[in-house]
């Protein structure tokens, strides 16, 4: 069944990114309902079409198109509740959330307007002290506040302790963020069909410390054991919190997964193979 409403959202500091958010407005206006997220409409100055990313599904949007990079993917993710199937074009530099080069933006757009699959990724809910915090699509990283400061925590699989750690912080990851920061800190390529959490030690001081692959429907509990330590919890690089030591965070599968829509790259075997070497 052919689309018949999108919403495209862009970044706002490439000019590059901007004009192919106009090249596929323009191209595609007349074929299809479009809205644009409210800052790519005020630096396209366009005020008729306008619509907040939160607002999308509930407007009928069908499918978001993202202009960027990986940054502007999970940004625009964690602002739906539910998320709404997403097609990366990519005006970035590595990019593995954002498959469509540019100068295969319009065809790839014109296929998937006359239907569409999507692959679903599991996101990490984050919980601190009780209170729900935007989900993770690729990680969320407990780091230290002050540079050169080890930070010593313990972290519980299912109320069993797996690692007391003195280190420069942790990433927990889901397969999609494996090929992130997690990958960078030693941790392990995840297949994204792989149904599980990945724990990987920052810097740890302990020549045993390694990292751990735990299912995702796992309650992962960490609390941080000297009091006087300043932390933050980062959210795939764009939500950051504050904690001290009485504070408990807890991670889970999230209720809404990520929504990837298929496209003709090649799979994730040969994505990450183009990518990294």
């Amino acid at each position: 069944m052919r689309v018949q409403k999108i919403g495209i959202v862009s970044r706002f500091d490439s000019q590059e990114a901007l004009d192919m958010a106009r090249k596929i407005m323009e191209t595609f206006e007349d074929k299809v309902d479009i809205v644009l997220s409210p800052g790519t409409a005020e630096h396209l100055n366009i005020d008729d079409r306008c619509m907040p990313v939160e607002n999308m599904r509930d407007g009928g949007v069908e499918l978001v198109i993202s202009v960027g990079g990986d940054g502007t993917v999970l940004r625009n993710i964690s602002r739906m509740q539910d998320p709404l199937p997403i097609l990366g074009i990519n005006m970035g530099t590595l990019g593995f959330l954002v498959d469509v080069q540019p100068d295969d933006a319009i065809s790839s757009i014109e296929k998937i307007l006359n239907g569409f699959t999507y692959t679903e990724r599991s996101r990490l809910g984050v919980y601190l002290n009780g209170r729900a915090l935007p989900p993770a699509t690729n990680e969320m990283v407990l780091i230290t506040a002050r540079p050169a400061k080890i930070l010593t925590f313990r972290i519980s699989v299912d109320d069993s302790m797996i690692e007391e750690l003195r280190a420069d912080g942790v990433v927990f990851a889901t397969p999609t963020g494996s090929t992130a920061y997690a990958m960078s800190a030693g941790g392990p390529i995840v297949d994204p069909r792989v149904d599980a959490s990945l724990i990987v030690p920052l810097a740890p001081f302990k020549l045993s410390a390694r990292p751990w692959l735990v299912p995702a429907s796992s309650k992962i509990a960490v609390e941080m054991t000297i009091p006087e330590k300043e932390a933050a919890i980062v959210i795939d690089g764009q939500h950051s919190y504050s904690i001290k030591a009485s504070d408990r965070i807890i991670l889970t599968r999230a209720k809404y997964p990520a929504r990837f829509v298929s496209s003709s790259i090649n799979g994730f075997y040969e994505k990450v193979q183009s990518k990294l070497t």
